[in-house]
């Protein structure tokens, strides 16, 4: 009798074994076989790929992340969490103003520091579906449109903070923006930045050209890293009662756009072109040209050039003189009035790197300085 109770445990005992043994199989073959999720994100990825269509390759990416697909697409705020973000729009809450309106500082609930955007106007839908659109594009490279809120005859966009500001606060030599000396190598960085943001948009399918593209436009964060904003702000303008920047006089504008084009990438390239002279410079160009010489800008520069005032005096001697002649000859090729001779961006992206990797390598060898730019003339002189 015991000796069959002894082998009924026994049988019992194996058998668990056995399915012990199976089950741990197959939970190891789950976690090593299983196909891991894509943790890629072209938030942060500094350099665009293949054309896609807009916000197809946010979707793609955040398949299979969990609580990061939360965060793509347009989040629709109301207006008590605004007002209570910005202490009911406190002027003192106030960091600037733009084409849309009054920009203003908010913390929200959840402790994002954001900034807010605010306008009069009346509810459009189109409104609705161009902020769903845009907010769909993320780059490292550009200022990321988080959500909008349209209520209470207010229309209000909702963007990532960048606590430095406008690159033109650091950048143009007044009493205003004297706190900081940006280094010729920073420059390049932040154009680079700049450059790299343009070309992503421009590599979109169809490609989103920006229309607006200036200095005060470009923002660098904590890490001075920067971030092109008000990308597609031209279609939210229209409609809606405002001067969009086809009605504008702007320095930044090619001149051809309005007489025999309209805006495309070759006219946000010659933005880019003026936005490169304005970081050479270290001046707001916009102040030292008349209106009426605004289609003579290449002129006007080469009528500088040998007097020496062209280049930030605040660079002393901070740079090659190499890198500076091939930084000065990437401005004229933006510059350009043929837009067909202008180069593309990501060609323009490619350039920039190779200037600031040459003048950091000098710099390394020689010292800061070491060829420095005496006259601007000389920077085409045949050797």
């Amino acid at each position: 009798m015991s000796s069959s109770i002894a082998a009924i445990v026994g049988a019992a005992a194996g058998g668990l074994a056995l399915l012990a043994i199976i089950i741990g199989f197959l939970w190891f073959y789950i976690l090593c076989c299983r196909t891991p999720a894509n943790k890629s994100s072209e938030t942060g990825s500094s350099d665009p790929s293949n054309p896609v269509e807009w916000g197809r390759r946010d979707r793609i990416s955040c398949a299979g992340c969990g609580l990061a697909s939360e965060h793509q697409g347009a989040r629709q705020f109301t207006l008590e969490e605004l007002e209570e973000a910005t202490k009911n729009f406190s002027e003192s809450n106030i960091v600037g103003t733009g084409s849309f309106g009054l920009v203003y500082k908010g913390l929200l609930l959840d402790g994002t520091i954001v900034a807010i955007k605010r306008r009069v106007s009346v509810p459009r839908q189109a409104f609705i579906e161009q902020v769903k659109i845009l907010s769909e594009i993320r780059h490292r490279n550009l200022v990321t449109l988080i959500g909008y809120c349209q209520e209470g005859g207010l229309q209000m966009l909702v963007f990532e903070y960048l606590p430095n500001g406008s690159v033109s606060n650091h950048l143009y030599d007044s009493e205003q923006h004297s706190l900081t000396r940006l280094e010729f190598k920073q420059r390049l960085a932040v154009a680079i930045g700049a450059a790299k943001g343009l070309a992503h948009l421009h590599s979109l399918s169809p490609p989103l050209v920006h229309q607006d593209f200036k200095t005060s436009n470009v923002l660098v964060d904590e890490n001075f890293i920067a971030k092109v904003a008000d990308a597609g702000f031209f279609k939210l303008l229209q409609g809606s009662g405002e001067v969009g920047p086809q009605g504008s006089s702007n320095i930044f504008q090619d001149p051809g756009v309005g007489e025999l084009q309209g805006f495309s990438e070759a006219s946000d390239i010659y933005s880019f072109g003026v936005f490169l002279l304005e970081l050479i410079s270290g001046i707001e160009v916009t102040h030292c040209i008349s209106q009426d010489s605004y289609s003579f800008l290449v002129q006007w520069v080469e009528a500088h050039m040998g007097s020496n005032d062209l280049i930030d005096r605040r660079l002393e001697s901070g740079f090659t003189s190499e890198g500076m002649k091939e930084l000065i000859a990437l401005t004229f090729q933006c510059l350009n009035p043929s837009e067909h001779s202008r180069p593309k961006m990501r060609a323009v992206v490619v350039e920039l790197d190779r200037i600031l990797e040459t003048e950091m390598a000098l710099t390394t060898v020689m010292g800061d300085g070491t060829a420095i730019v005496t006259l601007g003339s000389q920077l085409f002189t045949s050797a």
